[in-house]
Parts: C-alpha cells; sequence; structure tokens
C-alpha cells in the first residue's frame, strides 16, 4: 500500500510549485515520521528556494522520466541528476526487472552517464522495471551528486 500511497503523492508534482522531499534513506519503518528532522527540513527548504524563491539548485533527488528498452536490458533516464548519478555505499540495490512473464525478479543496474541500465540473465526481453518499490525499501542507494536520494517509481503502469 504505501508505494501506491507514494506514487499518488508524486502526481501532485504536476501542480504550479509543488515539491516532494523524498525520505526513504532517513526513515523508520516503524514510524511514518522520520526523527532526522534536520534533512527533511532541509530538503523541503531547497525545494522552497527553488520553487518558490526561483533559487538556481537542485532540490530533488533523481526522478523518473523514461525508459527504453535496449536488447536485454532497460535504460532509465531521470530528472534532477544535478551533477550526476551516484550508487551511494556500493552498487546499485533496489532495482526489478520483468519480461512479459510480469514476474518480477531483482536485476543488476548500472549508472551510465546520467541513466540507469538495468539487467538481468533471468529476463531476456524485458518490459519494465521497478525501483524501491516496497513498504520499507531498505538499501535504496541511487542519489544525484547533490546527496538527495531518488524517488522510487514503476513503469509496468499503464
Amino acid at each position: 500500500k504505501i508505494p501506491l500511497t507514494r506514487e499518488a503523492q508524486a502526481t501532485l508534482l504536476a501542480l504550479p510549485n509543488a515539491g516532494m522531499a523524498v525520505t526513504i534513506d532517513i526513515g523508520d519503518a516503524a514510524n511514518v515520521h522520520p526523527k532526522n528532522k534536520q534533512d527533511v527540513g532541509n530538503r523541503l527548504m531547497h525545494i522552497a528556494l527553488a520553487n518558490i524563491y526561483g533559487r538556481r539548485l537542485e532540490c530533488s533527488g533523481p526522478m523518473f522520466e523514461s525508459m527504453k528498452v535496449e536488447g536485454g536490458a532497460i535504460r532509465v533516464k531521470f530528472s534532477h541528476v544535478g551533477g550526476g548519478l551516484v550508487a551511494k555505499g556500493g552498487p546499485l540495490k533496489q532495482f526489478a526487472i520483468v519480461g512479459a512473464d510480469k514476474k518480477f525478479v531483482w536485476a543488476n543496474a548500472v549508472i551510465d552517464a546520467n541513466d540507469v541500465v538495468v539487467s538481468s540473465p533471468q529476463v531476456l526481453h524485458p518490459a519494465a522495471v521497478r525501483y524501491a518499490w516496497s513498504d520499507n525499501p531498505e538499501g535504496c542507494n541511487l542519489y544525484n551528486s547533490e546527496r538527495l536520494p531518488a524517488a522510487p517509481f514503476r513503469t509496468d503502469v499503464k
């Protein structure tokens, strides 16, 4: 249910001056309200400075923009990459991929310039990708160089 709530919240970004502070990296699985108020406040401040006051600064982590199937992989493009994409603390985690069988499997994901290329030897003809698509996506580690986390997403929505 929580991934669907996050997805619904993200639809509000279409409104003027709206922003979304992603907190999946500082939250608590047992409490919807993160104890780390300073980082939450800092992220909200950057959204206000950029969207309301017109400051030229990155105010969001990477946001899914589009995907393209390339052979046995999917290339995912993002907005809000800032100075570039970063895998914090090691290889990218929490990416899943699916083929025509509609069974998601954990995938290999690598940063390629400002994109992420996702693949799995179990999925020869990929159709969709998900990132951090669970109630408590532990270990999700895609960020931009401004240390802002990527928002969870799925591409299998029609």
